[in-house]
């Protein structure tokens, strides 16, 4: 065999396995359905359901947990708590993450708990959004008690007044060690008397940590 002729043989089988083993290392994307009471999975990269649901369960818990401590045991024969409405402001992002697709479905989430709990009735963000329009307002402007006062009117123009306004914040910490790191999480609510300006704010934490091996895949754990 000519050299040449060898040489375009090795070259081409070279090519072919290089091909083959690239084909084979690449590996298939592949889905499954989770039922409802299996845990949820956890992000390999970046914060997910698994610190989402756990964050807003155990805040919205908090929040509801000190206002039931504050309301009086009134009997039914005298008097009967109508449920205060909250304007659920938004979803202020801090953290070293894009929520993107997540900040929506946070967003519901709060909003459904809080209304679930029958203690508050909730306004649709629909309105909040064209309430904040209408009075050429963003979220940080309501701290403002002008402001405040102007958003409060617009709204019960509306048909949707309100007794208070919840901000959400949503945060992080990172602290890296080599190749690998930890990301504390925190998601505070913020809950606002229109009327006297007084506010309480509740916090959850997740801590999570992520993981490079040797090969280069990501390991993860995460506690509270």
């Amino acid at each position: 065999m000519k050299r040449r002729g060898f040489l375009q043989l090795v070259t081409c089988h070279g090519a072919a396995l290089a091909a083959a083993c690239l084909s084979g290392c690449r590996g298939k994307q592949y889905a499954h359905v989770l039922d409802d009471d299996d845990k949820n999975m956890v992000g390999s990269h970046a914060a997910g359901a698994e610190v989402f649901d756990q964050q807003i369960e155990e805040a919205v818990g908090k929040l509801l947990g000190q206002q039931m401590s504050g309301i009086r045991q009134v009997s039914h024969e005298t008097a009967v708590l109508e449920p205060k409405r909250i304007c659920f402001v938004g979803i202020e992002n801090a953290s070293a993450e894009e929520l993107a697709d997540s900040k929506a479905q946070i967003y519901d989430l709060i909003d459904q708990k809080i209304a679930d709990s029958k203690m508050f009735e909730t306004i649709s963000q629909r309105y909040v959004e064209a309430g904040l329009k209408d009075a050429r307002l963003r979220p940080d402007d309501l701290f403002k008690p002008s402001n405040r006062s102007l958003f409060a009117t617009v709204m019960e123009r509306s048909g949707t007044p309100f007794d208070y306004l919840l901000f959400a914040r949503f945060t992080s910490l990172t602290t890296k060690s080599n190749g690998d790191s930890q990301r504390d999480y925190a998601l505070k609510l913020e809950l606002v008397d229109i009327q006297t300006g007084k506010y309480e704010t509740v916090t959850a934490k997740v801590r999570k940590g992520y993981h490079k091996s040797v090969l280069g895949k990501i390991k993860h754990y995460s506690g509270d």
